[in-house]
């Protein structure tokens, strides 16, 4: 954001980075339940089926090598299996491309991508250092998400880098489904699917989810399949459409659905208007609402399973109403004041639970009335909408 302002780039839209940010919550809050199954899983197979456990200086480099070669595979069935897709669509729906998106994480990819790594605990490797190297992959691909970066020379033959992570994003025809790698760019080429950047791509997907909402777009590919499966007769082409790439329709409906060409003349971003104040409305209820999810995320060990599950949805509510106030939809509206109330009554409960000093109840009720007083200023400039970017 710095380099923006000095640059006088617009490299970020706050109310899609509040989106993207939310995705990468939800995705956390979901990971509570998911990603403990999917380690579970490694550590039996580690446990119970290992061929080898030795560890040398081979160890780690095969381990780099394999962790790296199973992403790509996981990430590139991502794309080809319609199922696989709508548990990655997340992170490709955002139209911009910053350090944000980076974050736009889906809730569920988890369950259809753990098992491709689990050759690597039948191979003998360790389950914490599996998640040690998977955690450094996922950590490389942070920086790449970036506009402010150009091609880097013969780095770009070896590893993967903002240019070829930017075609991967791009939703021009001729960038579709290309560079699935993670660190290494050499998978693609290895297996056909790199393509170097030409022109600057459009980002986003083919049919754009036009919402800020981050629980809507976890279930929004979801939803479109479900219509669309009910409209194919054979029971068989039902299974099919689950597996064969997004897209694709039996023949007696068309067949495939290719990517279409994008008209740069009409072509315009998803940018709903709304008053300049809800900006900063909106930033301090999400700081406030960072500081509750981080503090539960690193005490989370201290929950049980009900409390956790309690705690995901409310913080799940809360980056919800802080996306789609930027919407304008009627039912917001409602939908905070509904909220405000209740948190500021769960903030008194919470409080008097875990026998907090009495201030925590003057801000907890100080909370609620900043919150009404000023979520109602705003509400009263709601039919002076002013797009801010």
């Amino acid at each position: 954001m710095v380099v923006e302002r000095f640059s006088h780039r617009k490299l970020y839209r706050l109310p899609d980075a509040i989106a993207n940010l939310s995705c990468g919550i939800t995705s956390q809050l979901s990971g509570l339940f998911m990603r403990i199954l999917a380690i579970g899983v490694y550590e039996i197979v580690y446990t119970n089926f290992a061929f080898f456990t030795e560890r040398s200086w081979l160890y780690w480099l095969g381990l780099f090598l394999l962790t790296d070669l199973t992403y790509y595979w996981a990430h590139r069935m991502s794309h080809e299996i319609n199922l696989f897709w709508g548990g990655h669509v997340v992170h490709h729906q955002s139209e911009e491309y910053n350090l944000s998106v980076a974050l736009r994480q889906s809730s569920f990819q988890v369950v259809w991508t753990f098992a491709f790594s689990l050759p690597i605990a039948l191979l003998g490797f360790n389950t914490i250092d599996f998640v040690l190297i998977s955690a450094f992959n996922t950590l490389y691909q942070f920086w790449i998400h970036t506009e402010t970066i150009n091609k880097m020379g013969w780095f770009e033959y070896v590893f993967n880098t903002p240019s070829h992570h930017r075609v991967h994003h791009g939703r021009n025809p001729k960038y579709i489904d290309k560079n699935h790698a993670g660190s290494l760019i050499i998978w693609d080429k290895m297996f056909g699917t790199f393509q170097a950047e030409e022109e600057r791509p459009t980002y986003g997907i083919t049919k754009p989810i036009n919402s800020w909402n981050a629980v809507w777009a976890n279930f929004s590919h979801y939803a479109v399949m479900a219509d669309e499966i009910k409209q194919i007769p054979s029971f068989t082409d039902k299974i099919k459409y689950l597996f064969k790439k997004p897209g694709w329709l039996p023949a007696s409906m068309g067949g495939y659905r290719s990517a279409p060409e994008i008209d740069k003349q009409t072509y315009s971003k998803y940018n709903p208007a709304y008053p300049m104040q809800l900006n900063y409305y909106v930033l301090f209820q999400y700081v406030l609402c960072l500081g509750v999810t981080a503090f539960f995320l690193f005490k989370q060990s201290q929950f049980t399973l009900g409390e956790k599950t309690i705690v995901s949805i409310v913080v799940s509510i809360w980056v919800v109403n802080c996306g789609v106030l930027f919407e304008a939809k009627k039912w917001i509206v409602v939908a905070e004041w509904i909220r405000m109330v209740l948190f500021t009554v769960l903030g008194g409960v919470c409080i008097y639970l875990f026998d907090l000093p009495v201030q925590f109840y003057f801000v907890a009720l100080a909370y609620g009335m900043v919150s009404v007083v000023w979520f109602y200023s705003i509400s009263n400039l709601r039919n002076e909408k002013v797009s801010v970017v």
